[in-house]
């Protein structure tokens, strides 16, 4: 009987194909994070830091060219002009125009990250991290890393895991592929929040509250998935999306699934009610992991809420639009009116991150795709825009935050902040053009991509919801101004607010971060046509 079994033929099992033309961009990234690793165990210390960073910004400038590359690729996919690209990865990812896009805005915001990850001089030579983050703050031990001078070398390759995590999950076509890239994305940054060199303790809260709040909004996500499961018997969209077309399953089975697992995508761009995390991990995190997360996260987690609503969930919309908005309105007003009693620039960011997750909301439950050859706006092309200006003047934002200081390191709190107009202008009205993307005014970036979320609800039909978020927008504006006001407009308290001249690193990401927000608010034709021509989803 054992001989027989043994000499029975079994069937082929066919090798799984993998396009590693499209995929390029993911293997470059993680490949130089697995480097980085490898640096991190066997290059000498003395020249660590240098190397990391260096290896850093060199691989995602190689994947950046890449994906360029993969973009232009897409155009030669037998594939509809709405839908360009096509199911890769054995159905685990989807390469199309919108994931392309993305991945391009967050090699941007990854690279300008890494920038100010890597600055040194605001420190006395040291970066922002924490030199060993297993000493307890204030401690001899931690008195005796800063004199031998020890730096935390592996913030990059985390970083870098991190920002592989943000691409996968902006391209999965399976639910347990989207599972898996959202805590891949996840477990560096909650390391990342709590290695800030100054102000530790409060570091270690907001990581720690982070990764509570983070894993339990994991769980949700699961359960949702493990539902979609049981609902359609399986875990890529398109095979969902048929089931729930078909109303194959039971409805509080399906409606179910769609409540928990938008509890998990919610929680990730900071969206009401599942906001708490947001101001206290903005303000409690290093400034660099801040913006970064202020940047990535929001892009990722977007294009993977739009991906399972739209391709998984689409046959079921009349269900879950109707909370969506809600949670828009709810959101874009609990950010902007909590935003206007913020006296800490970062928590007052913080909230301005939360009205804008409102704002893009809003975008979202507009017209999803138009006809092929119309120039109308769309929900996908419009908060793939809106996600491209507000990260740039977000990292904007926060590189001028680390700046600003007292001889406690970085000074957040507004008072601190008055008469930085007069001691520092440029930095002031580089810090105004950001305030003012924020608020929507004309000839900034921030304005067109509100215009864009704003078209798209309209065109929808949801013209009342416009309405509404013009009011907010108008009350959101207060807060921006305000900031504004105090630095040109107030007198500054003692000697005023001291500004530290910052390496040629964290310059260039503030003149790249204002030459995008006023160059996408003068000439937005070429990012928007980009946004546009990405298309819709493939299924």
């Amino acid at each position: 009987m054992i001989t027989t079994f043994i000499s029975a033929e079994l069937p082929p099992i066919d090798a799984p194909t993998i396009e590693y033309s499209l995929l390029g961009p993911l293997f470059i990234v993680t490949g130089v994070a697995v480097l980085g690793v490898l640096v991190e165990a066997f290059w000498p210390r003395a020249s660590r830091f240098v190397v990391q960073a260096v290896l850093a910004v060199v691989g995602i400038v190689a994947a950046l060219a890449d994906t360029v590359w993969v973009y232009t690729d897409l155009d030669r996919i037998d594939a509809p002009l709405q839908a360009r690209g096509q199911v890769a990865g054995e159905g685990a990812l989807t390469v199309d125009g919108p994931g392309v896009f993305t991945w391009g805005i967050l090699l941007v915001f990854g690279l300008m990250s890494m920038l100010l990850f890597a600055e040194r001089r605001l420190e006395g030579g040291l970066s922002a991290f924490t030199g060993r983050a297993a000493d307890a703050p204030g401690s001899s031990a931690e008195a005796q890393a800063v004199q031998l001078r020890v730096e935390h070398t592996e913030v990059f390759p985390l970083a870098l895991f991190a920002l592989v995590g943000m691409m996968l999950f902006a391209t999965s076509n399976d639910l347990l592929t989207m599972f898996v890239a959202l805590e891949v994305l996840s477990l560096p940054l909650y390391l990342l929040c709590a290695l800030a060199r100054r102000r530790r303790l409060l570091s270690q809260e907001a990581a720690l509250k982070y990764f509570l709040l983070g894993a339990f909004s994991s769980v949700f996500f699961l359960y949702g998935i493990a539902l979609a499961y049981g609902y359609s018997g399986s875990f890529e969209l398109s095979a969902i999306d048929t089931a729930v077309t078909n109303r194959t399953g039971g409805e509080n089975m399906l409606l179910a699934s769609i409540a928990l697992m938008a509890v998990g995508l919610l929680f990730k761009i900071g969206a009401a009610p599942f906001h708490t995390w947001t101001p206290d991990v903005y303000q409690g995190a290093p400034t660099p992991v801040t913006a970064f997360m202020a940047a990535g996260t929001k892009a990722a987690a977007f294009l993977a809420l739009l991906r399972v609503f739209y391709v998984g969930f689409g046959g079921s919309q009349w269900d879950w639009r109707p909370t969506i908005v809600a949670i828009a309105i709810i959101t874009m007003f609990l950010g902007a009116v909590v935003s206007i009693s913020q006296t800490d620039v970062k928590r007052m960011l913080a909230y301005s991150s939360i009205a804008h997750a409102g704002f893009l909301l809003v975008g979202f439950v507009g017209v999803y795709a138009g006809v092929a050859g119309s120039d109308r706006i769309t929900s996908v092309s419009s908060v793939l825009f809106y996600l491209a200006v507000y990260g740039l003047s977000s990292i904007g934002a926060f590189a001028v935050v680390t700046l600003v200081r007292d001889s406690g390191g970085e000074t957040t709190h507004l008072s601190k902040w008055a008469g930085l107009g007069r001691t520092s202008p440029l930095l002031a009205g580089s810090f105004a053009i950001f305030m003012l993307s924020f608020a929507g005014i004309p000839l900034t970036g921030g304005f067109i991509g509100k215009w864009g979320v704003f078209s798209a609800a309209y065109a929808g039909g949801f013209w009342w919801l416009v309405v509404i978020g013009v009011m907010i927008s108008a009350l959101a504006a207060y807060f921006y101004v305000r900031v504004i006001v105090l630095m040109f407009f107030t007198d500054p308290v003692g000697d005023g607010p001291t500004v530290a001249v910052p390496s040629v690193l964290t310059t260039v990401v503030i003149v790249v971060a204002v030459v995008g927000t006023v160059g996408l608010g003068i000439i937005p034709g070429p990012v928007l046509d980009l946004a546009q021509h990405a298309g819709a989803f493939v299924r």
